[in-house]
C-alpha cells in the first residue's frame, strides 16, 4: 500500500513536470502532431499515476486481495510503455517506437478490468 501512495506520488509529480515542459519547452520545436502525441503521453501519465493512488487507497479500505497489487503494477506498466514510448519517440523522432505504444495500453485495459474484477471480489 505504501509503495503504490509514494510511486503514484512520484509519477503524479513527474507527470506535471513532463506537461509542462511538453507546453513550454516543446511548442515550437517539434511538429503539432507530435506535441499532440507528448499532451496524449502526459494525459494518460497523469490519470493513472492518480489511479496507483486509487490503487493504495482501495488497499487501505479493503486490504489486498493480491489481484490488486497486479493492477498498480499494470498501471505501472502502462505508464511506461504507453506514455514513455510517446515520449521517446517525440524526443527522438523515431516513429518506429510508436509500435511499443499499445503494449501499454493493453496494460491499462487489463488493470481497469482487473480491478473491476477485484473491487467485485471484494465489496459485496
Amino acid at each position: 500500500m505504501k509503495l503504490f501512495f509514494m510511486l503514484g506520488s512520484i509519477l503524479m509529480a513527474l507527470a506535471v513536470a513532463i506537461g509542462a515542459f511538453g507546453a513550454h519547452g516543446l511548442t515550437g520545436k517539434v511538429s503539432e502532431k507530435m506535441l499532440a502525441n507528448w499532451q496524449t503521453g502526459a494525459h494518460y501519465h497523469i490519470v493513472h499515476a492518480l489511479a496507483i493512488i486509487i490503487i493504495a487507497l482501495t488497499i487501505a479500505k479493503f486490504g489486498n486481495s493480491g489481484l490488486l497489487t497486479t493492477v498498480g503494477w499494470l498501471f505501472f506498466v502502462g505508464i511506461i510503455f504507453f506514455s514513455g514510448s510517446l515520449y521517446i519517440m517525440v524526443l527522438t523522432d523515431v516513429k518506429v517506437l510508436g509500435a511499443i505504444t499499445p503494449i501499454g495500453g493493453v496494460a491499462f485495459i487489463a488493470g481497469w478490468i482487473v480491478y473491476a474484477f477485484a473491487v467485485a471480489k471484494m465489496i459485496p
